[in-house]
């Protein structure tokens, strides 16, 4: 059994959790009880769920109506980072971006790309040429920005930056025990749960916003009538339609994306909608089925993870997971924690990932992350790009 009371607070809880969503904003602080079981570990796959039921049993015994916040790595059978918090409440998003200013830029003393672009890009060729001899049909690949700046991060000042320039989507900060905090602006839900209704919208396939209006708009009509695109998108939805049709009575599924956009970026899009088959099912137990979806890891699954872990050179950890909160009804929202880096002290590492298919190019792709990595930096004064080729 893992849930945990928490004596003191740490200083990393005190910094408190913030997610900022257009359905429902959320603040907390302070430890309750935390959750560290992996979503998915070994024959019982139960364990989880009976820890999260166990740890919001407390608080409702006292008749308090407690949440549950925080974040899952990529891997399901890593820890988890999710704990029960002292106090919390929901808000308007409003107040918050009213408060966002932007500072001067940040100095980056030194800047490393893992993996670097050559190997990058040989990792995209050689997930390629796997795509032809085997069952995969997409596998995503993703690289981090390591900065090392001159002086010490303020978070909440980063924060307010990266609500200011990214006024949509879902923003979120998460204190973690070592100190460090995760923040970014997800423009991707995973899933939102109020009663029996459930809402999901993924995004897959990507281009660069243009400073010119014109150059703008040609970028997003050729991504939405981009094939590659559309079959990479494609993917995404079958998976998540398989996956809910399973668990709803009711399932209304788009036949084409649309299109959304960040200030950084354009993506094909698509609005799920469904009526749960048993309404009392936890959001966060239909995220997790859910996870990690192919906009994320690939197609099919377990062998697009395969292939990921002999190319990519580090452990994701909490990015490319799921950040939100869970009610003790099961109510609650997830959105996929991209868009995101982890900042410690002077020492930032922004991620960034691209969908590869067979038809996809390495200098493309490798593009398309530079890209990525410019909705976190642009919160730092940083122009995208201008720290590597």
């Amino acid at each position: 059994m893992n849930p945990q009371p928490a004596g003191a607070a740490s200083s990393a809880s005190d910094a408190g959790f913030l997610f900022l969503s257009p359905h429902r904003s959320v603040r907390a602080r302070g430890i309750a009880a935390q959750i560290t079981a992996p979503a998915r570990a070994g024959r019982d796959t139960d364990a989880f769920r009976r820890d999260v039921e166990a740890a919001l049993a407390v608080p409702r015994a006292d008749g308090r109506k407690p949440i549950l916040i925080g974040a899952i790595p990529f891997d399901l059978t890593q820890p988890s980072c999710l704990h029960i918090p002292q106090e919390y409440a929901f808000f308007e998003r409003g107040a918050a971006a009213a408060a966002a200013s932007q500072t001067g830029a940040a100095e980056v003393v030194a800047a490393r790309s893992i993996p670097d672009e050559p190997t990058f890009k040989a990792g995209v060729n050689q997930a390629i040429a796997n795509f032809q001899h085997s069952p995969i049909k997409k596998a995503v690949l993703s690289r981090i920005l390591e900065m090392r700046l001159a002086e010490p991060v303020d978070v909440t000042q980063l924060f307010a930056n990266l609500i200011a320039q990214n006024p949509s989507g879902f923003h979120f900060r998460l204190p973690l025990q070592d100190g460090a905090a995760l923040i970014g602006a997800s423009p991707e839900l995973l899933l939102r749960k109020h009663g029996a209704h459930v809402h999901s919208n993924p995004l897959a396939g990507s281009a660069k916003r243009q400073t010119d209006p014109d150059a703008d708009r040609r970028v997003a009509e050729t991504l939405r009538e981009s094939a590659k695109d559309l079959y990479e998108h494609r993917l995404v939805i079958d998976e998540i339609r398989a996956v809910l049709a399973d668990h709803c009575r009711e399932l209304r599924v788009p036949g084409a994306p649309s299109l959304i956009s960040t200030a950084a970026m354009w993506h094909l899009s698509t609005a799920i909608d469904g009526v749960l088959a048993d309404p009392r099912q936890s959001v966060l137990d239909l995220a997790c089925r859910l996870h990690p979806t192919p906009a994320v890891c690939g197609s099919p699954t377990a062998l697009s993870r395969k292939l990921i872990d002999l190319i990519e050179p580090f452990e994701r950890g909490l990015f490319s997971g799921m950040v939100g909160w869970c009610d003790a009804d099961g109510d609650g929202e997830w959105v996929v924690t991209i868009r995101c880096g982890v900042v410690q002290r002077d020492l930032v590492r922004l991620f960034a990932g691209a969908g590869i298919v067979e038809a996809s190019c390495p200098d493309s792709e490798w593009r398309e992350t530079q890209a990525k990595l410019g909705t976190m930096l642009s919160a730092f004064g940083i122009a995208a790009g201008s720290l590597l080729p």
